[in-house]
C-alpha cells in the first residue's frame, strides 16, 4: 500500500501532499518529509521502494552544499546538527528523510537540462529532428551525447502533465531576462553536477531544477540531482543507439512498459525484484556521486 501522510508534525499541519513528498506549514520556514513512495508516468505506484526517501533527502543535501558556491539554496537543515524543540518528538518519523527549508515564491516552470538524447527528448528528436523546438544536427542515435546542453523548460501542471516548451515560448510567458537567468544558472549547475558525476563514473543525461524567490533572491529549491530528478547512467556501460542502463526510476518505467497495464487504470504492484532492484540503484547512485554509503 502508498504510504498515508500524517496530518500534522509536532504542532504544524499538513500543507501539501505531492507525489513522493509531504510539506508542512511552519509558519516562516516548511518542512519536508520524503516518503519511500515512487511514482511514474503521472500515477504514484503502489508499492513502495525502502529507504528512497532516505536517499532523495541525503542525496539532495549533499548538492546544495555543494552548489551553494553557485547560487543560494531553501535548505536550512537537514537534522544532522538536531532540530528544533518541538519537532524532536518527531524523530522517529522524520529522521534522515526531511528537510528544514525556506519559504519560497516558486517559479512555476521545470528548468530542465539534457546533455544526452534520451526519454521525451529523443521521442521529439526522433519525430521532427528538433529539442524543444530547435533543431538538432541530423543522425542522432538514442542515448548520442547533444553538440552541446540544452536548457528545454517544461510547463509546470498540478492536474497534468507538466508541458514541455520551447525557451522562445518560455521568454514570452516570463520575460527574456528572467528566463535567460534561468537558463544560464540551470546549465552552470549542470555542467558542475555532471563533472562531479562523471568523475564518480556517472553519466549525467539530463535533469532538473526548480527555483522560487526567498524575498527578492532567486533560489534553488525542492531536490536537486536525484534519482527522481535525473537521468542518471553508468559511463562503464554507455552506448548509444539504445537504452542505457540507469540508476534512477527508469528501470521501474521500464518494468510497466513492459507490463499489460494500459497508464490509463490504476497501476500494478511492483515484483519484489523490481522493488529490490530499484532500491539498489538509489543506494549505488548515492555511494557513487558521494563516495560513501548511505545509513539506512
Amino acid at each position: 500500500m502508498t504510504e498515508s501522510p500524517v496530518s500534522a508534525i509536532g504542532p504544524y499541519p499538513l500543507l501539501h501532499r505531492g507525489k513522493v513528498r509531504e510539506t508542512y506549514d511552519l509558519g516562516d520556514r516548511l518542512l519536508l518529509v520524503a516518503s519511500d513512495r515512487v511514482s511514474a508516468f503521472d500515477w504514484v505506484l503502489p508499492t513502495l521502494i525502502p529507504d528512497k526517501g532516505k536517499v532523495l533527502t541525503a542525496l539532495s543535501s549533499y548538492w546544495f552544499r555543494l552548489l551553494g558556491k553557485i547560487v543560494p539554496n531553501h535548505l536550512i537543515s537537514d537534522g544532522s546538527n538536531g532540530w528544533p524543540p518541538e519537532l524532536v518528538p518527531e524523530w522517529e518519523r522524520i529522521e534522515r528523510r526531511a528537510m528544514l527549508v525556506k519559504k519560497a515564491r516558486r517559479v512555476d516552470y521545470e528548468c530542465v537540462v539534457r546533455g544526452y538524447l534520451a526519454g521525451s527528448g529523443w521521442q521529439e528528436y526522433s519525430q521532427s529532428g528538433t529539442l524543444a523546438g530547435e533543431r538538432l544536427p541530423t543522425g542522432l542515435r538514442e542515448g548520442d551525447k547533444l553538440p552541446k546542453p540544452r536548457f528545454t523548460p517544461a510547463r509546470k501542471n498540478e492536474r497534468s502533465h507538466d508541458e514541455n516548451i520551447s525557451f522562445h515560448t518560455m521568454c514570452e510567458e516570463v520575460g527574456k531576462e528572467e528566463s535567460g537567468r534561468l537558463r544560464d544558472l540551470s546549465l552552470e549547475l549542470y555542467e558542475v553536477g555532471g563533472q562531479h558525476a562523471e568523475a564518480a563514473g556517472i553519466m549525467l543525461a539530463d535533469t532538473k531544477f526548480e527555483f522560487g524567490y526567498v524575498g527578492d533572491e532567486l533560489t534553488l529549491i525542492d531536490e536537486v540531482l536525484t534519482p527522481d530528478s535525473s537521468r542518471f547512467w553508468l559511463a562503464s556501460e554507455w552506448q548509444p543507439g539504445r537504452p542505457q542502463p540507469s540508476l534512477d526510476k527508469q528501470y521501474v518505467r521500464d518494468w510497466l512498459l513492459s507490463s499489460s497495464w494500459d497508464r490509463n487504470s490504476t497501476p500494478p504492484d511492483l515484483p519484489p525484484d523490481v522493488v529490490r532492484g530499484t532500491r539498489e540503484r538509489y543506494l549505488e547512485a548515492y555511494r557513487l556521486i558521494t563516495g560513501k554509503e548511505l545509513e539506512v
